[in-house]
């Protein structure tokens, strides 16, 4: 039994409400400190019994979720009271006409929009994905809702090492597959990293503290080397008579993570670690003025890199984001990244949206409406064209989080602002349902392309249409906006509705000629016979044609030497039969996977998306027909599974191994030499006693490249294999793939 000091823990909680107050000060308006207070005791009433996984009482949560709000992300006093009262509807008798009549409709609104949804949900959806749209539905009304949520898991973030393992990684998916993409738009970019960089820590531990270690070695060299940079570009500023500030900042664990796993590169080699940001004290008309001017400063000491200039100043980010970009390169042949910025912009950087607000009253002149505003928008007519299930709008929502923008022209000069990878056919849709789904083509700067043709920064576009144009399946494939994914699958539901309908008239009038009937067991058979999901998708197949109907013909002949086999076998094989007979074959214990909280032996499925071994973090997938499926905690598809199904994620570990073996696959690297392959095989094949499925070999001016597939019993006789195949001579790298 844990010790309680109840005293101790009492001033924890005082500490923590006074800590909110003071940072709240300077926006507190009169009768507010009452309001949080009352918000704070009735938050304190309600979870007064509970604690954490952690063992710590549960206000600590309510408390801390409001210091993020205001000191982190600048939210005033409404947010204050809906951070402390977040969980009280869930986890208490209080209902939410109790939290209007004592704080408002507005406190009511966004408390509301955080309290989850219970219940059962359609096939093929799930209660992550349904809460999720619910809280987007208050978005558009009122993006504190967002804000709080994100605040909300960054706290459960902080604390995620108590909780149990499998729940440590359905959190942290959800957390990098939404609410990192979501605190970027928004304009949180801290907060977003520091969500990237614990979603690392919780779900590849090693490699995290390892670039965290070599950060930190770094960490002297790399305050000398800003040290140096810095000096000359100080001296010049000040003569000029700037006000401003400079810092140097790492990037975070996970940028670099992600740039050493993209390029295939070691951290000693990731070249940007670092960046430098001048902010400047400046009036509200001289910003742009004084940015190129210091801009103009570091480039003469520096020279900067053409294609890396990144001008956010005349054309801001939509999340409101201003900033100028450049990287230059160093005396010691390193390139820096070199950010230049005005204090308001700084805060904007920092605290996104919410400062956004505050400055949006003393908006600069000339300065069109906000693209966070027309983002909100954009949400908004989603939410309201979108019928399909909640999981297939997360899809489509995550898609719109983490796109640069294109600007590009309308024939009359007006700017549409669309996502990195637009092509003209998003740019139809953008103008007009009807003429993106009439779209034929388009005239890009003069010049006839096609509906496919990705559009560029300054592109003008001119949309041509015809009447007999149809959308097909494939333009999905070629638009990344929601607002056209939403146009297309409306208008091909309409058209697959249609071709259901022919396809069963077909099917009834084929069957009646064959003299069978039209029962839901035929058609059941049917949809077996030919391999498809659904009934309904083998009658879309036969009205578009895609089965032929006279094929039905060959199920009939099917049906009828079933018949026959079954009388000629003395016996049809029941079920158990069948099961005894494998495990007769494959002996009792070949499994040796622990599933569940119980731990149990059950059967599975190894995922082919990750091919896991004995020894790999891994965890089970309950899988609507084939089973338990296991996937590798590394998996490509783990994100959006834990993310979006998290309720069908289940523990699974591995038990110490009988010997069995798992195929894998390597690539070697190296430099190519007489009887390297001949060395290679012989480690694998003589040391260890390993079979080869197959290698194939690759060699272009002296440079080797090979992959492996092999079988092996678990990862640490993978590891064993991997040093002994590095010791080989001329070989420069050993990978494991999937």
């Amino acid at each position: 039994m844990i010790q309680v000091d109840v005293e101790e823990e009492r001033k924890q909680i005082l500490k923590r409400y006074r800590k909110i107050l003071r940072q709240a000060k300077p926006i507190l308006k009169e009768g507010d400190t009452k309001l949080i207070k009352k918000a704070f005791n009735i938050s304190l009433e309600a979870h007064k019994d509970m604690r954490r996984k952690s063992g710590e009482p549960y206000i600590y949560h309510p408390l801390e979720v409001a210091l993020v709000c205001v000191e982190e992300i600048g939210l005033g006093t409404t947010s204050i009271i809906a951070a402390l009262l977040h969980d009280v509807v869930e986890d208490t008798d209080m209902e939410l006409e109790d939290i209007e009549r004592e704080f408002g409709h507005k406190v009511m609104t966004i408390i509301d929009g955080l309290t989850k949804i219970s219940g059962v949900f359609e096939y093929g959806s799930s209660q992550q994905a349904e809460n999720f749209r619910k809280m987007l539905l208050t978005l558009s009304d009122d993006v504190r809702v967002i804000l709080i949520k994100i605040a909300d898991r960054l706290n459960n973030m902080r604390t995620l090492s108590s909780m149990p393992r499998h729940k440590q990684l359905k959190i942290a998916s959800e957390t990098m597959y939404l609410y990192a993409p979501l605190a970027h738009r928004l304009g949180l970019y801290a907060i977003k990293s520091e969500l990237e960089d614990l979603y690392l820590k919780f779900t590849d531990t090693d490699t995290y503290k390892e670039i965290v270690k070599k950060i930190n070695e770094s960490k002297t060299y790399r305050n000398k080397f800003i040290k140096n940079f810095i000096q000359p570009i100080e001296e010049e500023l000040e003569k000029l008579g700037f006000n401003f500030t400079i810092k140097g900042r790492p990037k975070s664990v996970y940028s670099i993570y992600n740039k050493m796993k993209k390029q295939g590169i070691p951290f000693e080699e990731v070249y940007d670690l670092f960046a430098i940001r001048i902010i400047l004290d400046s009036e509200l008309e001289n910003e742009k003025a004084d940015c190129w001017q210091v801009y103009s400063v570091v480039t003469d000491f520096y020279r900067p890199n053409p294609d890396r200039l990144r001008d956010w100043i005349s054309t801001p980010r939509s999340n409101g984001y201003e900033s100028l970009h450049t990287t230059v390169m160093s005396q010691t042949g390193q390139w820096v990244e070199v950010q230049i910025r005005t204090t308001r912009m700084d805060e904007i950087a920092e605290k996104g949206y919410a400062a956004h607000w505050k400055y949006k009253e003393k908006e600069v002149p000339g300065k069109s409406g906000s693209g966070l505003d027309d983002w909100i928008n954009q949400v908004r007519s989603m939410l309201e064209s979108n019928d399909g299930n909640a999981i297939e709008f997360m899809d489509d929502f995550r898609g719109n989080l983490f796109h640069d923008e294109v600007f590009v022209f309308t024939p009359k000069g007006d700017l549409k602002v669309l996502p990195h990878g637009a092509s003209a056919l998003d740019f139809a849709f953008e103008i007009h349902t009807e003429i993106g789904a009439k779209c034929i083509g388009a005239k890009v700067n003069q010049r006839l392309v096609p509906i496919t043709h990705k559009l560029k920064n300054g592109d003008q576009v001119e949309i041509l249409t015809s009447n007999k144009q149809k959308p097909t399946e494939d333009w999905l494939n070629h638009v990344v906006t929601s607002r056209a994914k939403a146009k297309i699958k409306d208008a091909l539901r309409e058209e697959k509705k249609s071709a259901i309908l022919d396809g069963r008239e077909i099917v009834q009038r084929k069957l009646k000629a064959m003299k069978m009937e039209f029962s839901s067991e035929v058609i059941e058979q049917l949809r077996a016979f030919f391999e498809l999901k659904t009934a309904n998708e083998f009658y879309y197949r036969v009205g578009k044609s895609i089965i032929d109907p006279t094929s039905i013909k060959s199920f009939k002949d099917f049906k009828e030497k079933q018949k026959l086999k079954a009388k000629s076998s003395d016996k049809v094989k029941d079920e158990s039969t069948f099961t005894k007979e494998i495990k007769s074959i494959k002996g009792p214990d070949h499994d040796q996977l622990l599933i569940g909280e119980d731990m149990d032996v059950v059967d599975y499925i190894l995922a082919k998306c990750c091919n896991p071994i004995p020894g790999d973090d891994v965890f089970g997938f309950v899988t609507v027909n084939e089973g338990i499926k296991i996937h590798r905690t590394s998996c490509p598809n783990a994100l959006e599974l834990l993310s979006n199904h998290g309720n069908r994620v289940i523990k699974a570990r591995w038990t110490s191994q009988k010997q069995i073996a798992f195929l894998a696959g390597l690539r070697i690297v190296g430099t190519d030499r007489v009887g390297l392959i001949n060395d290679v095989t012989k480690v694998i094949s003589n040391e260890l006693k390993v079979n080869m499925r197959s290698i194939t070999v690759d060699s272009d001016a002296g440079i080797f490249e090979g992959t492996i597939k092999l079988y092996v019993h678990s990862t640490e006789h993978l590891d064993h294999l991997i040093q002994n195949l590095q010791e080989v001579d001329g070989i420069i790298k050993v990978t494991r793939f999937d």
